[in-house]
Order: structure tokens, then sequence, then C-alpha cells
């Protein structure tokens, strides 16, 4: 649900919150895309409650698409969220608010999964991390990927002492086992919400060593999306651009990575902040 179109989250009395329940891939729970609808309320504030930090839009209470109580852990979180209700114009454009769409994934956990499914899930992606594979031909693409991805891989390996790698094989590398349990000990140490936002991350990029050096800080957003989509970028300025596509899948990529990093570190994220918002 979280790599979706964000799902209907709207206060509950009327109008109603909540989609209807759909199967998904492998029986899982998901929920229709909603369509852009009419901005419905002036204000938005929140509010310290029991379970967390609460958003009012104006005086109705966030909630999910499962109707439980929007509650988000951390104030600057909680911040974050309302900023996206309320740069809301005329219309309520629901696929830009990845926040929220994180937020609700970790309150619903549609797919029913638990911490160490969670970190499984994000690890399996080194077998396929688009890093990790590399072309013999053109000369100019592999040299290309040598030099932009090995500093990144080399990063890794010594920030986590591990062996990773890279192959041409259409089999990709043989990640050795150590390898993926130092990636689940160090992904155990977050907690359930961050994990959402991790996965979300991997997912956007493919690639669980990019997301972990854009979550740890050793690489910008703008350079982690540049990283993975080095070999269509590649293709771009060898045959040229689709005026509007691949500006517009750069800008969409951009904002998702940074939101879900945003995300992991909002979720970590301890400390309270003391003003608040959107005072006139």
């Amino acid at each position: 649900w979280a790599h979706s179109p964000p799902s209907r989250c709207l206060p509950r009395p009327p109008p109603a919150a909540t989609e209807s329940g759909l199967v998904g891939p492998c029986g899982r729970r998901a929920y229709a895309p909603p369509a852009e609808r009419k901005r419905f309320y002036q204000n938005v504030s929140i509010s310290q409650g029991e379970g967390g930090f609460e958003i009012n839009l104006d005086h109705r209470k966030l909630k999910t698409p499962q109707a439980k109580l929007f509650t988000v852990p951390s104030e600057a979180l909680a911040i974050a969220v309302a900023t996206e209700w309320d740069s809301q114009k005329d219309t309520i454009k629901f696929y830009t608010m990845h926040l929220t769409t994180l937020c609700n994934t970790a309150l619903d956990n549609p797919t029913q999964r638990n911490k160490t499914q969670l970190i499984r899930a994000a690890v399996k992606f080194l077998d396929t991390d688009t890093v990790c594979y590399r072309v013999e031909e053109p000369p100019a693409l592999a040299e290309l990927q040598k030099n932009e991805w090995d500093p990144v891989v080399s990063w890794a390996e010594k920030r986590y002492n591990v062996t990773i790698g890279s192959s041409t094989s259409i089999l990709g590398p043989n990640i050795p086992a150590s390898t993926k349990e130092t990636f689940i000990s160090h992904l155990a140490s977050y907690n359930m919400w961050a994990l959402q936002g991790i996965e979300f991350v991997i997912t956007q990029l493919k690639s669980l060593i990019l997301s972990m050096s854009l979550i740890d800080r050793h690489i910008t957003v703008e350079k982690a999306v540049l990283l993975s989509r080095l070999e269509e970028e590649y293709q771009i300025r060898r045959w040229g651009n689709v005026e509007w596509a691949h500006d517009y899948d750069l800008c969409e990529l951009r904002a998702r990575t940074a939101a879900g990093t945003l995300f992991v570190h909002l979720c970590s994220e301890s400390s309270t902040v003391k003003h608040k918002l959107l005072q006139d």
C-alpha cells in the first residue's frame, strides 16, 4: 500500500473516510487510488493526545482508511503531515501526500507484516540491487557504472564491514550470508515506523545500498535518484529526452524518495518541536 498512490484518509463524520477494501496481489488487502476531490476544510492544526500527535482538519480529527485515529509518534512528523494537508489548494491531490500515505501504512499495516518480515523484505533487495548489476556492453555505460557505483558500494562495505561486490551475470552477485545478517542486525535497530519508510525508499531506488547511503546521509536525494537511474540517464543523453515524460518521472521519484527519507528520520527522532504549527 505504501508503494501505491495514497489512499483516502479523510476524517469522520462525513464525508466517508475510507475506500472500499479490495484484494490485491498475493491476497493482500489494498485500497483503490482515490480521485482528486475538492478541499473541504479551512484550517489544519495538530494536537497532542494520549497516543501521540493528531492532525485536525478544522474541528475534525484525521483518520486512516481503516478508520483508526491518525496519530503519529513525533511532533515534527505531525507538522510535516499537516503541512501536506495545508498545502493542498482548491482540490486535494492525494497522490502528492507521501508522508500521509506512509503514516497510514504504519498505522493500518494493511499487509499485516511484523518487524522481522519487514526487515527480511528489505534485505531481499540485496539479491537484485541496482548498483550490483553491471553491463559489459556498451563500454561507455560499463565505465559509467564503475565510476559512479563503485564508490557507493565501497562505502557500504566499509561502513557495515561487509562484502558486497558486483556482477555482470544475469543471476547477479553472490551476496554472502554474513552480509545479509549484518544488514538484518542493523535494520533491527529501527522501529516499525522507520522500517516502513526504509522499505518505501528501497522500493523507489530498487537498491538497499543506495537507500542506506541516503538514510545515513552519505549521499543526497538527488544523487541517490541519479545513481538509481544511471542507465536511463545514459540512454537519455544518447538518444534524447522524451518531452515531459522523463522530467516528470525524475521529479516524482525525487519527491517520493525525499518523503521516505524524511519519514525515516522523523520517526527516529524523539525530540519534540517547541513551536506550534500554522500560527497566525
